[in-house]
Order: C-alpha cells, then sequence, then structure tokens
C-alpha cells in the first residue's frame, strides 16, 4: 500500500473520530434536556423564573442567556481596538526592534494563563479597583467581569492576529512604499486587506472563548439569577451557573442545567458558522 493510500485513510479516520464525537456531544445533551424541554417546551429558553424548590420547580434559560451574551459582547468590544492595535505593533511598526519581541513574548505568556488566575487577580485587584472609582458599590456584574474577559482574550487575538499580519508577503508592502505610499496607507491598503480574513477569524475565535469562560466570570458577575438591567447590574452567565449548581443538582434541575451546556453549544456554533460566512464573504 502506497504512503500517501496510508495517510489518506489516516487521515479520513481522523476526521470521522470528529465527527462522532462531536455527533456524541450533541446526542447526549439532547437526551438529557428532553425532560425539561417536555415541562416548560420554548418557554424554558425565554423565562426568567428560576426556582430550584421542591414541587414549585420552574426554570428559565433567559437570564443566563443575557448575562452571557451582555460580558462576552463587552469583552469583544474593549478587545478589539486594544488587541488591533498592539498586532500591528508587534508585527509591522516595531516588528524588529527588542520592545516588540518582549511584549510579543508576555502576549504569549498571558494568552495560555489558565483563567483561575484571572479570577483571582480580577477578585482580589481588579474589583477592589473598580469600587474604589465609585463604579460599582460592590465590584459585582456585568461590566466587572466583562472587564476581566476583555483582559483574557486581547492576548490570544493578539497573538493570532499578529501572526497574521506578519504573514503578509514583504514583496507586497515593498512594492507600495516604492510607489510613494506611506505607512497609513500600506497599513489599510495592503496589510489589512491581504489579512483580514486571519484577523477576523482570530477576534472569533477570542469571542468564543469569551461565551464559554467559567471560573474567572463566576468569581466577578454576582451569580443573581435575574436578567442584568444595566452593565453594573449583577446577573449569572450560562457557564457560570451550571458551575454553581451542577453538583448538587439531580432530576428536572440537572435536565435544566444540561440543557443550558446545549444552548451554549448552539450559540457557540452560531457565532462560528456566522464568522465564517463573513470571513468567506471578504476573502
Amino acid at each position: 500500500m502506497k504512503s500517501d493510500t496510508i495517510t489518506k485513510y489516516v487521515l479520513l479516520f481522523s476526521s470521522f473520530i470528529i465527527l462522532l464525537v462531536s455527533g456524541g456531544m450533541i446526542f447526549s445533551l439532547l437526551g438529557d434536556a428532553v425532560p425539561v424541554f417536555e415541562k416548560f417546551g420554548w418557554r424554558f429558553i425565554t423565562s426568567t423564573d428560576w426556582n430550584p424548590t421542591e414541587g414549585r420547580e420552574s426554570y428559565g434559560a433567559l437570564p443566563f442567556i443575557v448575562g452571557t451574551l451582555s460580558t462576552s459582547i463587552l469583552a469583544l468590544l474593549i478587545c478589539l481596538p486594544m488587541a488591533f492595535s498592539t498586532s500591528l505593533f508587534i508585527a509591522e511598526y516595531f516588528k524588529k526592534s527588542a520592545f516588540s519581541s518582549i511584549i510579543s513574548s508576555m502576549v504569549d505568556l498571558l494568552a495560555g494563563v489558565p483563567s483561575i488566575v484571572y479570577g483571582l487577580w480580577g477578585f482580589y485587584t481588579l474589583r477592589p479597583f473598580i469600587v474604589s472609582l465609585g463604579l460599582d458599590p460592590q465590584g459585582y456584574g456585568i461590566f466587572t467581569s466583562g472587564l476581566i474577559l476583555a483582559i483574557m482574550i486581547i492576548p490570544y487575538a493578539t497573538s493570532l492576529s499578529s501572526e497574521i499580519i506578519a504573514m503578509v508577503p514583504n514583496e507586497l508592502k515593498e512594492a507600495a512604499y516604492a510607489l510613494g505610499a506611506t505607512r497609513m496607507e500600506v497599513i489599510f491598503n495592503v496589510i489589512l486587506p491581504g489579512a483580514r480574513s486571519g484577523i477576523i477569524a482570530s477576534f472569533i475565535l477570542a469571542f468564543g472563548r469569551a461565551l464559554g469562560e467559567t471560573m474567572a466570570v463566576t468569581m466577578l458577575i454576582g451569580n443573581a439569577n435575574i436578567i442584568p438591567t444595566g452593565l453594573f447590574s449583577t446577573g449569572n452567565s450560562m457557564a457560570s451557573v451550571i458551575a454553581n449548581q451542577f453538583g448538587e443538582a439531580d432530576g428536572l434541575k440537572m435536565s435544566a442545567l444540561i440543557a443550558i451546556g446545549l444552548l451554549l453549544f448552539v450559540i457557540t456554533g452560531v457565532v462560528n458558522f456566522v464568522g465564517k460566512f463573513i470571513i468567506k464573504k471578504l476573502s
């Protein structure tokens, strides 16, 4: 058997395993989530009531969906200008300087820091700082958790974006400079068109990480099962409510938590699908 045939079957087998695992996850989550959907139907997604009291059980996922999207979108809005600027600094403006190498190394280091470390830092440093500024009386809420999420995903998006920007062929940039283009014109007319698909992909991946973040958000969001009414309101996310209540859950409550996990899976999938559609249109 030829080596290319062996390689073909190995790649086919690996792809099949990925498909099998993904299908198994969806099938398992759907099966365990059925009881709560049978009892509450679509009201489970639109309801704000979360009452685990036996005999009066009522479960609604809307507060956690809103909390997840609020913190993640806020984190992405903060991340966009910071990560984009830093990636340009590393990969284009000062790419051959020692300072750029130091910044790049620090970015890579921070991108790999476990989320619990960010959560501890946010709880003992960031939260008291926000309270001292008078922004939030308790330091718990959407703003604080969104800010810590932004700090978490900025190094991640920066690292990926800088790699993509560095891959733009030097010949294209040198040709533009030879025609008299300024540094800003080269960035907006050569580098960004050549790297925009990869840059968008890096921010989509960073947004996906923010959506599923658990420990850092759990320590800072306030863990209140209500729809947040503002940036400085407490709330809860889909991942944090699962982390907080899964250990003591059983029966219908367990089904509700698994259904929330399924919804988070679906939301992440939709974000990735939309991201791929945008990348395809811009390519």
